[in-house]
Parts: C-alpha cells; structure tokens; sequence
C-alpha cells in the first residue's frame, strides 16, 4: 500500500525463490500436516537474513498439535519462531489470557486487503498508534503480515518481524507472497474438511435421536391409542345390541365418530414411523433392481386396484438399478401406486414406466414414472400436492395427506427428486427420479474363455 512512508509496495512480478517454490508444492500437498506446514515456512523464512522472528495465528480453529501454541481464549491460537539470541517476541505468558493477545487495529485492518511490507514501525501513521505502541513494546522495527483470507473468511494470519528498519528486500516478500497463499489454501482446507466431519457427526447424532424419538412416539402413542380404538369398538358394538335404547343409539353414533377419528390418527402414526424408518437408518444406499422393485410394489396393490377396477401394468425393463435405501424407494413407489389406485376412475388403469435422463451436472439419472386415468388435478391443487396434510380426495376415500410429503422426503435423502404433472379430466402423472446404479457387466470365467 502507498498511503502511509512506513509501507512500501513490491512489484508482484518479482521472482521467487527455488526453495519457496519447493516449500509452496509441499504445503499444497495435504500429505504434509498443517502444522508441520508452518513450521516449514517458519524455517523458511528464519534462513533469510533479515527475518528474526516468524509469527502465526489461527483464528477459526485450533492447530492439532497445539505444543508451543498459547490458546486466547475465544480470540486465537498464537506461536512463534525466533532467532537463537532474539529479542523480539509477541507471545503473551501461557496463563496470560486473552486481553494480554496484540489487537493491532490498523495492520490488522490493511493486512486484510493485500500483503504489508512495513519498513519503520515508528513512522506509522498517526491513527495507527495503538499499534506502533504494541509492536515496539515486542522490540519489532519493521514487518510483513498478511491476513489468512479466503471466500471472505479470515482464518488466521502470518507475519515476519526483525529489529532492523528498512525497506525489505523485493525476493523475501515475493516468497511470503507465495508461501502465505499456500498456507491459506490448507488452512481453508482444513476448515472445510474439520466442518465436513462436524456436519457428519452431527448427522449421525440426530439420525440416533430421531430413531429414539419415533420408538417412542411407536410406544407411547400406539398403545393408547389402540385401547381407544378397541374399547370404543366394544362399546358401538354392545350399543347396537339395544335397539330402541336412545342412550345407546347415541352412545353408537357418537362411538363411530370415535373410531373414524382414531382410525384416522392410527393412519398418520404409521404413515409418520414408516416414514421414520426409513429415513432414519445408516446411508446403506445400494444398487436397487426397479423391475422387481416396481413388480412387488404392484403386488401389493393387485386387491385394492380389484376392488376399485383398475388395471395395473408395468413397462419398466429388466436391468435398470437406481441408487437409493431399497425400502425407501420402494416406499416412495407404493405412495404413488397407491395414490394412483385410489383416486382412479372406474375401469382405469395405472401404467408404471421409465426413462433415463441427464442431470443438471452431467449425471445419469433414471425416472420412474406412474401415469393414472384419474380425474386429475388443477394447476393450484398440483402446486401444493406435496404439502403436508393436503387432501383433494372426498370423505369417503381414506388417506393422511402425507404420502407425497414423506415421499419427497425420502427421495431428496437419496439424492433424487420428485414431481408431477396433471391436466384435469384427463389424469396424473407422478414421477421419481433418483441416479443411475450403473451395473458393471461381469466378467467370463478363465475356465470358461479357455
């Protein structure tokens, strides 16, 4: 920067040193652990003569070695490499704290924005005299820091100090250059992959709570439930063993409010723990054959499609897998075949199909299609279809409203989508699409291509 006689900025066309750019390709390389990253650089920079002291600090985590490293609290994480017989040093005494840490507000500020070569502490500008009061207070004359920042982000800083005042030579600022914006690079690396393993945790930890919080919704609410259920049958049915009874007719009619109510609760219980189930396992994710998986979910509904006159066919050829939990995906089938069945007209039909697709990042996905001849949705029922609770079937048709809800749940954890399309009068079409299990051709036997 050139706003201030104590900072001086350096061609960025200077070349760099053989052993900075052999020490870049190894703080690049994730083989290398951080820490032994800085120590590297520090050794680094230590062998040129007018560094005397090499500082670091991280901001957004601690280093997995902290040995020589001072914790400030929720500030930072601090250390040091001097020269044998240096004067200079920054770091507070261990048990210090955080007020003890160098604030610096004004390099701190500028350090942001680009490397600061600065050539006389004492020649800081007038607002920067809180830092020019820390610096001298640690025997530094002159400087070159640089904010680790990435994505706007700053994960720490790097920084060379010497007791000398003068401009720093042009090749030692070039390979700070180079050296800090590996460094930078690892260490947002390493707060990706540190935030990766967090988030895996996390997961794993709720996925456990969850499987917890559906037993006991399984425990506590079915058993009551069932009683309800059970006993308020017993009563409709002594009530209707008195006729002429007023009391009984009442009690009667008042009980089948009961059961349909119960009933209706039962629905959404299991609905809620069959979906529970499957969302809640481990990601077993696996090649899932959809012909048989199509041709089960068929079977299941071949006496609710006789009932209401629906054929059921499927044109979905052998060999196709997607890659999705098995009982998930043949969950999220069943909703939709089942939605198809019920909500058919008389003598209608229930076609499932496929088609592989490309997706938005060049993969090979695969839709599973079930197309009925209902009597189809408007524009605004389709719109909100996948809400939860959303119904547009009569009374009479018996349903939670949660099946397509649950349904893109389910998919969505497999990595795939769901959707539909529907005109009115003319029925729906309701689709999966989930990737591509790519099946590898096995291979012949020796024995046999002898």
């Amino acid at each position: 920067m050139t706003g201030s006689p104590a900072s001086k900025d350096v061609p960025a066309d200077v070349a760099v040193s053989p052993g900075a750019s052999r020490l870049a390709g190894l703080l690049l390389d994730t083989a290398t652990p951080l820490d032994q990253g800085f120590a590297l650089a520090a050794a680094h920079f230590l062998s040129l003569p007018r560094v005397e002291i090499v500082t670091a600090a991280l901001t957004t985590f601690a280093p997995d070695n902290d040995a020589g490293w001072i914790n400030l609290g929720q500030r930072a994480w601090v250390t040091e490499w001097l020269q044998p017989g240096s004067s200079c040093s920054i770091l507070p005494a261990p048990d210090a704290g955080p007020e003890a840490a160098l604030t610096m507000p004004w390099v701190s500020q500028h350090a942001r924005e680009g490397v600061l070569a600065i050539d006389d502490i004492g020649r800081l500008p007038p607002e920067a005299d809180q830092d020019r009061r820390e610096i001298a207070g640690c025997g530094i004359h002159s400087m070159v820091v640089r904010a680790h920042v990435a994505d706007g982000v700053m994960f720490g800083s790097l920084a060379l100090g010497s007791t000398q005042i003068g401009p720093w030579p042009h090749g030692d600022v070039a390979d700070f250059r180079l050296i800090h914006a590996a460094l930078t690079a690892r260490i947002a690396l390493e707060q990706a992959r540190r935030s990766l393993a967090e988030a895996v945790t996390t997961g794993a930890q709720t996925r456990e709570t969850q499987q917890h919080f559906f037993a006991s919704i399984g425990h506590e609410l079915r058993t009551p439930l069932t009683a309800i259920i059970g006993y308020t049958e017993m009563l409709v049915g002594a009530a209707d063993d008195l006729p002429g009874d007023a009391f009984a007719a009442s009690v009667s009619n008042d009980g089948r409010v009961i059961l349909r109510a119960g009933e209706q609760l039962m629905a959404v219980l299991e609905d809620l723990l069959s979906a529970g189930r499957a969302l809640g396992g481990a990601d077993l994710r696996e090649g899932v054959a959809v012909e048989a998986a199509v041709a089960d979910v068929l079977h299941w509904h071949r006496t609710a499609a006789r009932a209401g006159d629906v054929r059921l066919s499927s044109t979905v050829p052998p060999g196709q897998q997607v890659w999705a939990h098995p009982a998930g995906f043949r969950q999220v089938l069943a909703n939709l075949v089942g939605n198809a069945v019920v909500h058919n007209n008389p003598h209608g039909s229930v076609e499932v199909s496929s088609q592989t697709l490309i997706g938005e990042s060049g993969e090979v996905r695969l839709r599973v299609i079930v197309r009925d001849t209902g009597p189809g949705l408007t524009s605004e029922q389709l719109g909100s279809a996948f809400e939860p609770f959303v119904r547009f079937a009569g009374a009479s048709v018996k349903g939670t409203g949660l099946g397509l809800s649950l349904s893109r749940s389910i998919a969505e954890r497999d990595g795939g989508t769901i959707g539909a399309e529907s005109t009115p009068g003319a029925g729906s079409v309701f689709w999966v699409e989930l990737p591509l299990h790519e099946v590898q051709p096995s291979r012949p036997d020796a024995d046999a291509v002898a």
